[in-house]
């Protein structure tokens, strides 16, 4: 079946050769650990490659979540369409352009399958479906597809992850579901693959890490994406298959700093066409253009 899974790890650039600053040059993380290009494209572990990606959208100022996220999943240039870039959760103008162009509804409208496949905390069930509206682009972009929700339950049927996909956020807050490896979550996210068309993964401790400038809860969060994507290289049949690793924004490439950057971010790209881009991929908003071409 052929089908795209989309890894959206949040807050992670391409940063300057200087481990004082850098943690993906920590000798624990292979796959992120990349020399500094402004341009070029980066071969990278498992056959794949990565596309220096311009996060900045044309506009001043820092990239932030809102913005650079709704660009990478409906190809619009949010920050353009705003005039500027916005943090946090979606305005209802930026709700707007979501609800219209999510990549989640697009696949969908073609006769395909979308998820998005972040498990839920049973709070966000109970909130007025108004209220949902109001939450993270991923959360808004699904709604505009008409999707289902995963909860935690789905954890326990290994049909959905968390954000921190090894769980182990959700055992310390008292929940009942197990500890999974990187394996058992790749796993997860392959035979999801083999159901849905497109399917989304949201990782944001990655952001988490980076504004707290520290250098172990980066190292930390960077080895347990690394992990996750390694494992999904022995698991996915590339002949059908396009994996993306994808950002919105730098930040945790450079813990000199609490706050995003203005480097160019990865877009990591595995699979038989994963060699064919790179006149393709410029900035956020040419994402979404690549998995519908993928897809068709």
């Amino acid at each position: 079946m052929k089908s795209v899974l989309l890894i959206f790890i949040d807050g992670l650039g391409i940063g300057a050769n200087d481990p004082g600053i850098n943690p993906c040059l920590d000798s624990k993380i292979e796959l992120f650990s990349l020399p500094y290009h402004n341009k070029d494209v980066i071969p990278v572990l498992g056959k794949g490659y990565c596309y220096p990606t311009d996060a900045t959208l044309g506009i001043e100022g820092l990239p932030q979540s809102a913005t650079g996220t709704a660009t990478l999943l409906t190809g619009i240039n949010c920050a353009r369409e705003l005039k500027r870039h916005v943090p946090g959760f979606p305005t209802n103008q930026l709700t707007k352009i979501i609800r219209k162009e999510s990549i989640l509804k697009k696949v969908n409208q073609k006769g395909l399958s979308s998820t998005f496949i972040n498990a839920y905390r049973p709070l966000f069930f109970k909130l007025k479906e108004s209220t949902q509206w109001r939450l993270s682009t991923t959360t808004v972009a699904n709604l505009a597809a008409g999707n289902s929700f995963y909860s935690l339950e789905d954890i326990q049927k290994h049909i959905s992850i968390y954000h921190d996909h090894t769980n182990k956020s959700l055992i310390d807050r008292g929940f009942a579901v197990p500890v999974f490896s990187a394996r058992e979550a790749a796993e997860i996210l392959a035979a999801a693959s083999e159901k849905f068309n497109l399917v989304v993964y949201e990782y944001f401790l990655t952001d988490r890490a980076g504004h707290t400038q520290d250098r172990e809860k980066a190292v930390q969060a960077m080895v347990q994406i690394e992990k996750l994507i390694l494992s999904l290289f022995d698991i996915l049949d590339f002949r059908e298959k396009l994996l993306m690793a994808v950002s919105d924004h730098g930040n945790i490439e450079d813990l000199s700093v609490k706050t995003h950057t203005r480097h160019n971010v990865g877009t990591y790209v595995w699979g038989k066409e994963s060699g064919n881009y790179s006149s393709e991929i410029n900035d956020l908003a040419d994402i979404a253009k690549i998995i519908l071409e993928f897809l068709s």
